[in-house]
This record gives C-alpha cells, structure tokens and sequence, in this order.
C-alpha cells in the first residue's frame, strides 16, 4: 500500500510557507514520500474560517519580518520582502494550478518563491511570474494563457475548499491522510509523525475537544 502524499497546501502571499516550503522537498525523500504542492488562496481560507492574516494586525506587521528573517538566517535561505505586501497572489496560483506534473510543479513553486521572498521581484503581474516560469523551464505563455481559463480557476477554487473542508485555517498546511500540521514551526513534529514517534499516540484528544469553555470574548 503507498504511503500517503505529503500535501503542502500554500499561498505565495506566506513568508512562512516559503520557509516551510524550503525545507519540505527534503523531508519527503527522507521519509520516502510524495511532495503534493497544493497552491490555495489565502484570503479564501482566512474568509471561510473567520480568521484574519498575520500582517493585518498593525503589531504585528514589523515583528513578523523580523521573525522571517531570523528563521530564514537559521535555515540559511535567502529571504528579501517581496515589492509590496500583501500582494495580488491570484495570477501566480493559478498558474502553479495549472501544472498537473508534480515534479514540474514542484519547480515552479521554488522558482516562484524565490522571486517572492529570496530577493527577487516580486510574482504579481504576468511579466514577473514569466521570470518564474522560465526559470523552471515551463513554456510561460502556454500557462499564462492557461490560468485565465475557468477550469483552472475553479481548480484553485476546489483546493481552496478542499483544504478548509480538511481543518485548514491558515498557511502553510502539511495533510498527511488526515493528520494536520501547520505552520513552519510545525515541521520537526510532522518528522516525529512520519517516523511512528508522535507523542499523541494514546492521548485522549476527545477530552480535549469537549472540554467546556467557562469564558468568552466580545
């Protein structure tokens, strides 16, 4: 029986799904698994799960360039802000949509990335994810034309669902089968998952669930 892929749901829009994202290909081969690149829209999850992005709560906005930059230091990955942020994510999304090979796909999002976070020029308008698509060998015009088509549109738009329909609340999102990790922090637990250590085995999460809330906030 295969084991299940790793499905790495993303938004270009995340700092922290690049962080993630650069370090995923390589916890794959280690535990001999599928790396599925799921592109999902951000403000679709954020929306659907009554959440709000990091960056839209003005305290947070500065320290959360900080805390990139000091975790891609710590990875050793190049890490530039993008021109503008947030930004318009939709035309390099359904691009990567469009992509049905993962192994291609998967070169497109590092491509991508790195025009968006590694100090490139940003993935907004066509002639900057045209940058991305040739540097991962992809005929740019074949799949720009292609992201304007609505099946690929309602592609990203069933990830997106999907994804929420799954727990998603954010991004960067790990499903491995139904098991939920979020978040680059998140990345040293779903190694200790993948090798059978995972330390809720045999913790009663239903009592967590349960339990009763005795407060609330306006």
């Amino acid at each position: 029986m295969a084991l299940p892929p790793l499905r790495f749901c993303f938004d270009y829009l995340s700092p922290y799904a690049y962080l993630a994202w650069t370090r995923m290909p390589a916890i794959a081969a280690r535990h001999g698994r599928v790396l599925e690149p799921v592109p999902v829209l951000l403000a679709g999850v954020l929306n659907a799960t009554g959440n709000i992005g990091p960056a839209e709560v003005p305290a947070k906005r500065g320290y959360i360039f900080k805390h990139t930059f000091r975790i891609a230091h710590e990875l050793g990955v190049p890490f530039g802000p993008p021109p503008s942020h947030p930004f318009v994510p939709l035309l390099s999304l359904r691009v990567t949509a469009a992509v049905d090979d993962l192994e291609a796909r998967a070169r497109l999002v590092s491509a991508l990335y790195a025009e968006a976070w590694g100090g490139g020029k940003g993935v907004e308008s066509p002639e900057q994810v045209t940058v991305a698509l040739r540097a991962a060998g992809l005929d740019a015009p074949a799949l720009l034309e292609a992201a304007g088509r609505q099946d690929i549109k309602d592609r990203l738009r069933r990830n997106t669902e999907e994804a929420v329909a799954s727990g998603a609340f954010g991004v960067p999102t790990v499903f491995v089968g139904d098991e939920l990790f979020f978040g680059v922090d998140s990345l040293g637990h779903l190694e200790r998952f993948l090798e059978g250590k995972d330390p809720l085995k045999g913790v009663d999460l239903e009592r967590w669930r349960s339990l009763p809330a005795t407060a609330s906030r306006r």
